[in-house]
């Protein structure tokens, strides 16, 4: 296919609400991808995420997920914010949620996208296809840069020179040979800026370009299914899914465009959420509440567990009634962070409440919250 029909992907592309379209060869042109991947993985910094470890291999090219691909079609959508969200972090009484969170979930506008287009491309060409977004081991953000959509910034994320690095990707592949213009530059434009590796609470960034998920408040509050590490949690502060901090401060985000697409913007109930709200919901009510929604994946004991993080630095003796009532939740990870919440807020009523149970349980890990956290009060 000549480069006049790489022009009307474009089109269609554009018709169906995406804003940038790329092409790229179904391999890597960067051979030390895989090495890079491999070595994230041997040093531990992909945290508890074991697909990444079993998959090491499918991701390390597009090929090895199908060896009929000849080209990649990467599409990319807008997401940009009204306003930023780190002017939420410092109102403490309600709960930061992470823009790409705070609508539906973009998998299945993407999803839905991609397959119209498919549809369109095989009566077109009677090509085979298959469609990704972030549904399968396939590594998005090399293949968009590939493509000339952006570059991958210090804080790992893609960064276009248009849209900031509010971009949502989805991937196509087909076993059809598109000629295309190469618009990889193999050219990174952060220059000597480090903003995004300063600005990161947890310093979850060992070096530009490295991050230990580990440390990352986005993994910690998102895939982490334990109770968080005492030494991070002071540092999430009111943040309850995910972190935007690398994203926001990035300089190129002053060319960002607020997205037209209304299944992208946020919830009014999402952008401020307060805290006393969110952490009286039950597990109904939490599922009831994030329909749709990507949060709804965590659960309701790991979503309480990220509000008690936040109410607990939040220093608000309002909130005490509903920290003590959770004590006793049938969860032991939502009762393990609001021993913690109440050892930030009120020395008197963590002794009172220690007291009442210490005698009684026989749970290790709660013993154990009930001991630590008296320490870091003494």
């Amino acid at each position: 296919m000549n480069n006049h029909f790489s022009k009307e992907i474009e089109v269609k592309a554009r018709e169906l609400n995406f804003d940038i379209v790329g092409f790229s060869s179904s391999e890597f042109l960067d051979k030390s991808i895989k090495k890079k991947l491999q070595r994230f993985v041997s040093e531990g910094r992909h945290g508890n995420m074991e697909w990444l470890e079993n998959s090491i291999d499918r991701r390390s090219s597009p090929k090895k997920l199908w060896r009929s691909a000849k080209t990649a079609i990467i599409f990319a959508s807008n997401y940009g914010p009204k306003n930023s969200p780190l002017d939420s972090l410092c109102k403490t009484h309600i709960g930061n949620i992470s823009v790409y969170a705070r609508n539906k979930d973009y998998h299945k506008w993407m999803k839905g996208r991609l397959k119209n287009f498919s549809s369109w491309f095989v009566s077109k060409t009677q090509a085979s296809v298959k469609v990704f977004v972030d549904t399968a081991p396939i590594m998005e953000k090399p293949l968009a840069e590939q493509a000339g959509i952006g570059w991958i910034g210090k804080h790992t994320n893609l960064i276009n020179d248009n849209y900031g690095n509010w971009l949502f990707l989805g991937v196509v592949l087909t076993d059809l040979k598109i000629d295309f213009i190469e618009k990889y530059k193999n050219t990174n434009l952060c220059g000597s800026c480090s903003k995004c590796i300063d600005i990161c609470p947890t310093n979850a960034f060992i070096g530009p370009y490295k991050l230990d998920a580990r440390r990352c408040i986005s993994y910690l509050t998102i895939e982490y299914k334990g109770n968080i590490p005492r030494e991070y949690r002071s540092l999430i502060g009111n943040r309850i899914y995910g972190c935007d901090d690398c994203l926001a401060i990035c300089p190129w985000n002053k060319f960002a465009k607020i997205t037209k697409n209304i299944n992208f913007k946020e919830r009014k109930e999402l952008i401020n959420p307060s805290l006393k709200e969110l952490v009286k919901l039950t597990d109904a009510e939490f599922r009831i509440f994030f329909s749709g929604s990507p949060i709804k994946r965590i659960g309701r004991d790991r979503f309480i567990r990220n509000v008690l993080i936040a109410i607990g630095n939040s220093k608000l003796k309002s909130l005490l009634p509903s920290i003590i009532n959770l004590l006793d939740d049938n969860s032991i990870l939502v009762q393990l962070a609001s021993i913690w919440a109440l050892s930030q807020i009120s020395k008197n009523s963590f002794f009172i409440e220690k007291n009442k149970r210490i005698n009684f349980l026989k749970n290790k890990e709660l013993i154990s919250e009930w001991k630590q956290s008296e320490m870091d009060i003494i």
